[in-house]
């Protein structure tokens, strides 16, 4: 352990009560923690730290001028738009995120998302609520149809550690998977441009990040590219589609549904096209696809590897070297 103050902005973001905690307190000399803190909070509380921890709570060039004493910032999530990297960087502060934690969690939640469109699970469980089975003339109530994954195709946009991952998942159901070429990224030959894939595939999940280049990579025209039929997965981020489009193409019905556990501003409180009450074949889920207790608690594991190795002068997982 090291003597270093660290200060814990969000611990409600990571911590549901259900996580040991001990890792964090044994790395380092004192360990301060706020279950939230708004972004006009984040300075005061940094005071006399020499370690931030963060998951979304903002961290930026003004916070970063108002606390000297800060030497590094560990965030608790992959993501890092939170805090201004080029600021921190140009005042030595190192900042460690954390990766690859959640990755069955993600995937398996894909595999739901899919499963559950495939099978048309919602539309049978309201179907049940509604009381139309026990009113049914014969044993089983057969109303939506359901589609077998087997012998389908799936595409991937993102094929790293969280699409090969549902990749090898999808391929245990029998499905064939191509892989789709990014905007922004230089062409490979295993990897097929968006417009000769999307015509191909019976399901599209996406795994890729948010960038200049992918934001609105599926709009309009790459919806109505989709075969008619196919289903649209997203556990990636939600800028990444066009959501009034979205929400269009499937109130048209040319899809076969989507998925997604994510929308482009979260928490949606002033509202979003895709939670709109009349969008049929539609499955939202609260960007609690990452959200199991083992991924949190490998969380909080490796935000206290990257503490100690910080302070050992071999800095993991660091974004901004």
């Amino acid at each position: 352990m090291n003597s270093a103050r660290a200060v814990f902005l969000d611990t409600a973001s990571l911590d549901l009560g259900d996580l040991d905690l001990q890792p964090l307190r044994q790395a380092f000399g004192e360990l301060v923690t706020h279950a939230a803190s708004t972004p006009d909070q984040v300075a005061a509380r940094l005071q006399g730290a020499s370690v931030a921890i963060s998951n979304k709570a903002p961290i930026n060039a003004d916070t970063l001028a108002q606390c000297p004493d800060l030497k590094l910032i560990l965030v608790t999530a992959t993501g890092t738009n939170n805090i201004d990297l080029a600021a921190a960087r140009a005042r030595g502060i190192a900042v460690c995120n954390c990766q690859g934690y959640g990755t069955a969690s993600v995937a398996q939640h894909a595999l739901l998302l899919l499963l559950a469109l495939a099978t048309r699970l919602p539309d049978y469980q309201s179907a049940i609520r509604a009381g139309r089975w026990q009113q049914a003339t014969q044993f089983c109530l057969l109303d939506f149809p359901i589609v077998e994954l087997e012998g389908k195709t799936l595409g991937l946009l993102g094929h790293g550690e969280l699409g090969s991952a549902v990749g090898r998942l999808a391929e245990a159901f029998g499905m064939r998977v191509l892989l789709g070429q990014l905007p922004g990224r230089p062409p490979r030959e295993d990897r097929l441009a968006l417009d000769e894939l999307l015509p191909q595939v019976d399901a599209l999940s996406l795994h890729c990040p948010l960038t200049e280049q992918t934001r609105g990579m599926l709009g309009q025209r790459e919806l109505d590219l989709m075969k008619p039929g196919a289903f649209l997965i997203n556990t990636a981020r939600g800028g990444l589609i066009d959501e009034q489009a979205l929400a269009d193409t499937l109130r048209r019905g040319h899809l076969g549904g989507a998925a997604t556990d994510v929308l482009s501003v979260e928490p949606p409180k002033d509202g979003n096209p895709l939670l709109a009450g009349d969008i049929p074949r539609l499955i939202v889920t609260p960007h609690n696809a990452w959200g199991s207790r083992e991924a949190r608690q490998r969380i909080v594991g490796q935000v206290a590897e990257n503490a100690a190795a910080f302070f050992a002068g071999q800095p993991l997982r660091q974004v901004n070297a």
